[in-house]
């Protein structure tokens, strides 16, 4: 294997034993990104001074005797809501363009502690705000699969240089599958945890998750990696009044990940709700096959969902208001006036959803909680006999840059928005945690199946994409 594609866990542990100098790592990958990041245009800024710093300071740490869980580990940095104190945090808006950020995020600060390298921001789409990366400052991202395709929205940036061997590990967020939208487009694993299990909350607006759709998390391309980088983020802080204890040892529970031989998963192809190529299909199920051949047992079923109708609803009002608080929020810390002194540099599909968030009703806003409670409890009526319940990630391969959302699925009509494309945005009004896990390959593009779990039960969750990643093992163009 390429030297670009080596774990993160490996990375660590060479540093940590004297093996590997941090700082020879360092340059390695900024070298790497200077000669690739055309390719998917992944990285907004490379900090190659500020990480051969930062990566001096590791190796003075592990000389002294410290043993860091990230010792050394090239970090890609999403560039929305992880911050570092003096690097541009553009959130991919171009009004914000020469914005620095002022102080450094709960999540970038205790990963820099764990000994990770932040070695540039990734690309996104403004404010996060849709299922494939491309913004008026710095244009699209491909998947490294085939950079004419779109790496997936909205953390695509973090996923595709993970793909290409540009970092070792990536952040993420996630309101609507943009931890795993784009993990499934460029075949890497990510974590949409548990509301609270991953503070997110900023001193401008602490208690924006009150009705959460949105987590922060990780993204890497080995799950005993992610597990790890989990371990580090995961845990309760003060600025996030929602945020919760650490309940586990995720590296731990990989480690003792049980054999396939004892899992139990319900498989459902279209969660009773969606249209799905065929071509996704057969990924997702030849790779449970093979979870099948190793002795697990895998069960179609068939969730009692409310109608689709009522809960794109209840996600549009859900998200939309999402939006324009995000909005608000910028107005009020950056004193500017985002969308009346610079809308014609913010997308017209951000500022729709910004209006229609403004004109959502208090009582609408509350109510729509019903269908997404019964949603919850099909979800949970299903997870009670099983580790897990998987679905696809998306209804079809990766789209190109510029192909519209499809109007047609598997033969069947669709409305052509983003709903009808990314499978992810249910379990964002449900709360389950998800990992997405690489299936099959159709055509030479990536697959990703959700595997969906109880909620705080990531340490199950990993358990099994470990199994998964055992009996399918996946890998990367060039590595």
């Amino acid at each position: 294997m390429s030297r670009y594609f080596e774990s993160a866990v490996d990375i660590a542990e060479g540093v940590n034993a004297g093996e590997y100098d941090p700082v020879e790592i360092v340059e390695r990958f900024v070298d790497r990104i200077e000669e690739r990041n055309d390719v998917t245009n992944a990285y907004v800024n490379v900090l190659a001074d500020d990480a051969r710093e930062r990566a001096r300071e590791v190796r003075k740490r592990v000389e002294d005797g410290e043993d860091l869980p990230l010792a050394g580990v090239p970090l890609a940095m999403k560039d929305l809501s992880e911050t570092k104190a003096g690097v541009p945090n553009t959130k991919g808006l171009k009004p914000l363009e020469n914005n620095v950020a002022e102080e450094t995020s709960i999540t970038i600060r205790r990963l820099e502690a764990a000994g990770a390298v932040v070695v540039g921001t990734t690309n996104t789409p403004e404010l996060g705000h849709t299922v494939r990366t491309d913004n008026m400052l710095q244009g699209p991202t491909g998947t490294p699969f085939d950079p004419e395709r779109n790496a997936g929205g909205s953390s695509g940036g973090s996923a595709a240089a993970l793909a290409d061997g540009l970092c070792a590990l990536a952040t993420g967020s996630d309101v609507g599958g943009s931890l795993r939208n784009p993990a499934s487009c460029c075949g890497v694993v990510s974590v949409k945890p548990s509301h609270g299990l991953v503070p997110r909350g900023n001193r401008t607006n602490g208690y924006r998750g009150h009705t959460p759709v949105g987590v922060l998390g990780p993204m890497a391309r080995d799950v005993e990696s992610l597990a790890t980088m989990l371990d580090v983020i995961a845990g309760q802080d003060r600025i996030d009044p929602f945020s919760v204890p650490t309940p586990d040892d995720y590296r731990g529970a990989v480690e003792t990940a049980p054999d396939a031989s004892e899992l139990s998963i319900a498989y459902s192809p279209d969660l009773d709700i969606f249209a799905v190529d065929p071509r996704v299909e057969e990924a997702i199920e030849s790779t449970l096959s093979d979870l099948e051949s190793a002795g697990g047992t895998v069960e179609e079923v068939s969730l009692e969902t409310p109608s689709k109708g009522d809960l794109t609803h209840a996600y549009s009002v859900a998200v939309t208001t999402f939006f324009a608080t995000s909005v608000a929020e910028i107005d009020e810390s950056l004193g500017m006036d985002l969308l009346g002194d610079h809308a014609d540099e913010v997308p017209v599909e951000l500022q729709t959803l910004v209006s229609m968030g403004e004109s959502n009703d208090i009582s609408e806003y509350t109510t729509v909680d019903f269908p997404r409670t019964d949603l919850y409890h099909a979800v949970e009526d299903t997870l009670a006999e099983y580790d897990a319940l998987v679905c696809p990630t998306l209804a079809t391969p990766p789209l190109t840059h510029d192909e519209p959302m499809p109007t047609e699925i598997g033969g069947e009509s669709t409305s052509g928005m983003p709903t009808d494309w990314t499978m992810a945005w249910p379990f964002n009004m449900t709360g389950h945690p998800v990992v997405n896990v690489p299936a099959d390959t159709t055509e030479g593009l990536p697959i990703g199946m959700q595997v969906v779990g109880k909620p705080y039960s990531e340490a199950r969750l990993l358990g099994v994409a470990a199994a998964l990643e055992e009996t399918s093992p996946w890998s990367y163009p060039g590595a």
